[in-house]
């Protein structure tokens, strides 16, 4: 199939055949085969919106799926080529970001995998987020993330949607881009473009005019907000991808309008999503349905999951922007802020605030039929503090889904030896019901399984080398610990207490203190361009990584390696990799996470709070085999109510502390980065810290070199990794999509 795609292509023999046409001809032979597998069906259809899909490659991933990996590989060999070279080169599509994002993509593998009839709809975005590129002067600089130059997974359809902004009027058209799952059956994630982009407005950076929306609301994934001409594309961006999905929705439901949440199922991922509420409302309206009757149907439609306890990223909208766009919309806004109102006298109820702003998040509330959060203590939070009001007027609305991930991509894919000596110890069921991993429970005190799983994960560092040689020439030591944060930046994640610890170990060994096995800290993530003190904490990163390779005595014991646009491509490298899985936010702040659970399934263990998805993970593992440290939540909860905590006390009397903060701005430091940049991030931790770095950084130093110390133990050291292992299975994507159909959706 693969040679007569070749000549169909090239129209002579094969000799000489490119990496571009050989790549070509593979990709549309899958998608030839892909058109046989039979569509997820049933009689009430789920749609997953989101504006992020993070799916990372898919050519290895639907070659497994479809059973044809061992084949494809060796016709791609006997062609002169290694299946490794495809791979390679395949482009990682940029339709998201971080955790949010990836969860999609996983969730919408585990909808196919159990046969639910759900798609998912967004935006197919040219550039993404952005590709992060570092300069000489240590900076992150941002530049356009080109993927759709080559042959993708992408299908253009005939469905268009012709869309009024305002006195604009443009045209939508959907992209359609099959997702297998691991039973023989597929999904579709469905994704709009806009008919009239121009990826000329993009020069070699990220700037573009950002007033031209008939030509530029596909460009980039969340455009930078930081102006109002930003934020205005932000909302027309997220209200295009809402008015495209619901098109496409009703387009195929317009029979059953009247029971429309007997039919479908809109899952809304994040706030982004929201706007559909009124957009439904209204389209209900416009077909002369009654409103207290439209009430129910949307509600009844809708579900909403929140992805974050942070005030900030609760998104608002002055209503004047639905105004200036959509002058209906506006009004159907007023009117369900009128029915939300009717119902509390909280003014917290409200969806149109003070200021005339919208609150997106009151908007789900009030009318979706189910609320919930990502994590046990996320949903408490959320009870109790960020959504209290909705929580004491919609009780009955709440409920926790804790997030998963798909063990195919992030075990079977990623990590195929590990899977082979799983399958050797326990059997096959796993790839079906990771539950049964419990089973290598059993082998926890086993010296030989042990020694195989250290010699399985020192392979895995050992690929990790080799790759990190050939994408930055910058060589590590196999033999040092692994310690990775990979993760988007933001000083609530708190890398910046992870950069204090390398400072602290740092001026240890100018001291004549080295540690006993060196130590390599990993870093992948990318700050959001306006993001200052992200940028700023980057910065310091990236110069204490030239300052200690520059150190004859220290590189032999520490090195950072910060890995340039981290992906899911280099997290499939990193996260098989891992001694160490950083997930240090500030407790109360981070929502689940989804990387703690990828690392502990490749064998790494959890240095953490007891935040998000840890506090899970804790419980599954057991404390013997996870570290733990700092405040509580609670704590945390009544410090920022109290407002009492004091960073600069904290520096002042602590000295060992000051002499790591002091060091940001050091003779050293100032020699190879930008002063005033260090100074910001010095002094932004001293007299602001508002994610309590110094808070729990003394702790955190502690446990950490606790760490190091039992990883010299390497049998216990493994014996704690299969407990890892073995309790992962609840934090499988099919877990949580099952438990979303069941409690949510009533897919049959």
């Amino acid at each position: 199939m693969i040679r007569q795609e070749l000549l169909a292509l090239l129209g002579q023999d094969l000799d000489g055949v490119t990496i571009d046409k050989l790549y070509h001809a593979v990709n549309q032979c899958v998608q030839n085969k892909m058109k046989n597998i039979p569509h997820v069906s049933g009689d009430r259809t789920l749609y997953y919106m989101s504006a992020e899909f993070l799916i990372g490659k898919l050519l290895s991933n639907n070659l497994m799926n479809l059973g044809i990996y061992d084949e494809v590989k060796e016709a791609v060999e006997s062609m002169g080529y290694r299946l490794s070279d495809l791979e390679e080169y395949e482009p990682e599509p940029s339709l998201g970001n971080g955790g949010l994002g990836r969860l999609a993509a996983c969730f919408l593998d585990s909808i196919a995998t159990l046969g639910l009839n759900g798609e998912g709809l967004g935006l197919n975005y040219h550039f993404g987020l952005f590709k992060q590129v570092f300069g000489k002067d240590h900076f992150q600089h941002e530049t356009k993330d080109v993927w759709l130059e080559k042959p993708s997974w992408l299908t253009k359809t005939d469905f268009t949607v012709p869309v009024t902004l305002g006195s604009t009027s443009v045209i939508g058209r959907m992209y359609n881009l099959d997702i297998l799952g691991y039973n023989g059956e597929k999904t579709t994630l469905r994704l709009f473009d806009l008919e009239s982009v121009d990826e000329t407005l993009v020069g070699d950076g990220i700037q573009f005019n950002l007033e031209a929306i008939d030509k530029n609301l596909t460009l980039f994934l969340y455009p930078d907000d930081s102006t109002d001409a930003g934020k205005r594309l932000r909302f027309i961006q997220q209200y295009f991808m809402v008015k495209c999905n619901l098109a496409w929705v009703l387009s195929q439901h317009e029979a059953h309008i009247e029971t429309l949440h007997e039919h479908v199922a809109i899952q809304l991922n994040d706030t982004h999503p929201v706007m559909v509420i009124p957009m439904l409302a209204l389209e209900l309206e416009k077909r002369g349905i009654a409103f207290d009757k439209i009430v129910e149907i949307v509600t009844k439609t809708c579900a909403y999951t929140n992805h974050t306890i942070l005030a900030e990223a609760l998104e608002t909208w002055p209503i004047s922007y639905f105004e200036t766009i959509d002058r209906n919309l506006s009004e159907m806004i007023w009117k369900l802020d009128r029915e939300a109102r009717s119902r509390s006298k909280d003014p917290f109820i409200g969806i149109v605030g003070y200021y005339y702003i919208v609150h997106m998040a009151a908007l789900a509330c009030n009318f979706s039929h189910s609320i919930n959060g990502v994590a046990a203590l996320h949903t408490e939070i959320l009870k109790k503090t960020t959504l209290k009001s909705f929580y004491e007027l919609y009780p009955e609305r709440f409920n926790n889904k804790t997030n998963g991930i798909t063990f195919r991509r992030w075990l079977q894919f990623s990590n195929r030896e590990l899977t082979s000596w799983i399958e050797s110890k326990i059997g096959e069921d796993f790839t079906q019901d990771a539950m049964s991993l419990v089973k290598l429970e059993a082998f926890k005190e086993d010296k030989e399984a042990l020694q195989e799983l250290l010699d399985i994960k020192h392979l895995k560092k050992q690929q990790c080398v080799d790759y990190i040689y050939e994408i930055s020439g910058r060589k590590v030591n196999v033999n040092s610990i692994f310690d990775i944060q990979i993760k988007r930046l933001h000083e609530y994640k708190r890398q910046q207490m992870n950069l204090l610890y390398i400072i602290y170990l740092y001026l240890r060994i100018k001291d004549g203190v080295v540690p006993k096995r060196p130590i390599t800290f990993f870093f992948g993530s990318k700050a959001a361009p306006a993001y200052v003190i992200a940028k700023d904490i980057i910065h310091a990163l990236l110069v204490m990584q030239t300052l200690i390779e520059s150190d004859e005595d220290v590189r032999k014991h520490i090195q950072i390696v910060f890995v340039e646009n981290y992906n899911v491509t280099k997290a499939e490298m990193l996260i098989p990799a891992c001694d160490v899985s950083e997930q240090i936010s500030l407790a109360s702040k981070e929502a689940s996470g989804t990387g703690n659970m990828k690392l502990m399934l490749n064998g790494a263990l959890t240095l953490g709070t007891l935040d998000g998805a840890n506090v899970e993970i804790a419980e599954h593992v057991g404390d013997e085999s996870i570290y733990i440290f700092g405040k509580h939540s609670d704590e945390v909860i009544d410090l920022l109510g109290s407002g009492s905590y004091n960073p600069r006390a904290m520096y002042e009397n602590t000295p060992w502390i000051r002499r790591c903060v002091d060091f940001l701005t050091s003779e050293p430091m100032r020699n190879i980065g930008t002063f005033d940049c260090l100074n910001r991030l010095r002094y932004h931790l001293v007299d602001h810290d508002p994610f309590m770095t110094l808070l729990d950084f003394e702790d955190y130093v502690w446990v950490k070199n606790e760490m190091f110390e039992d990883y010299e133990n390497r049998m216990e050291w493994a014996s704690k990794m299969m407990m890892n292992i073995a309790n992962a299975g609840f934090f499988s994507s099919d877990r949580t999509i099952a438990s979303y159909n069941e409690d949510i959706w009533n897919l049959k």
